[in-house]
């Protein structure tokens, strides 16, 4: 089908704005307190973790991935399966999420948006690499690297999948916003690389924040 201005222009609003939603801070609220002045203040999945347990983390992680993750699959079907479609939809969700108006513009690094798109664009690469930076990160115990590892693995791999699957135009512009995705990761964790290279970055300690969930419900 064709695609015309309006029908783009919809599709980001609409995917905007589903970006919007802070369900860092919907947590947040729910266990009476402020994210935004916890841990690093910022509103996303790690900083959810760091702070009210495993449990918080995960389930913040996978609404973030959804609110991006939906609106990419809606646009891909109603636009005749088109992959630029899923990418517009995809990532106007994640600068919503990064860039929320209603939130004066407070929002998270956008990581767990952006592992959405990708999950929508390419399942099978994402549950792969997601299983591999689980482990990394249960290892190292740092949740950025993870994150920025991750995106730019799925940059790459999405990158070399789309040269046979798509005409050079819609080509080029996957392209281009796999680059953006690419860029913006890298500079969205330049304190975390700054912090890490001191070694003064925090740790997300997975293991042990399961552990101690469990032995507080045995005991």
């Amino acid at each position: 089908m064709d695609i015309v201005w309006w029908q783009i222009l919809l599709t980001v609003l609409i995917s905007y704005m589903c970006g919007n939603i802070s369900f860092a801070r919907m947590i947040s609220t729910f266990k009476h307190s402020d994210i935004t002045k916890l841990g690093s203040g910022n509103p996303g999945a790690t900083n959810v973790l760091r702070n009210y347990g495993f449990k918080f983390g995960v389930l913040n992680l996978l609404l973030d991935m959804l609110k991006a993750y939906i609106p990419a699959m809606v646009a891909y079907y109603v636009f005749d399966k088109s992959l630029v479609m899923l990418y517009i939809a995809g990532v106007s969700s994640m600068i919503g999420h990064i860039y929320p108006i209603v939130w004066k513009f407070q929002g998270g690094k956008g990581i767990s948006s952006m592992m959405g798109l990708f999950l929508a664009a390419n399942p099978l690469a994402t549950v792969i690499v997601v299983l591999v930076g689980a482990v990394i990160w249960a290892i190292f115990e740092y949740g950025s690297v993870v994150s920025f590892l991750c995106i730019t693995s799925l940059s790459v791999i999405e990158g070399l999948r789309i040269r046979n699957i798509l005409d050079i135009t819609e080509r080029k512009i996957v392209c281009l916003i796999l680059f953006g995705i690419f860029l913006f990761t890298w500079y969205a964790h330049r304190k975390n690389i700054e912090r890490l290279l001191l070694g003064k970055e925090s740790k997300a300690h997975l293991i042990k924040k399961t552990k101690k969930k469990l032995k507080s419900k045995l005991n």
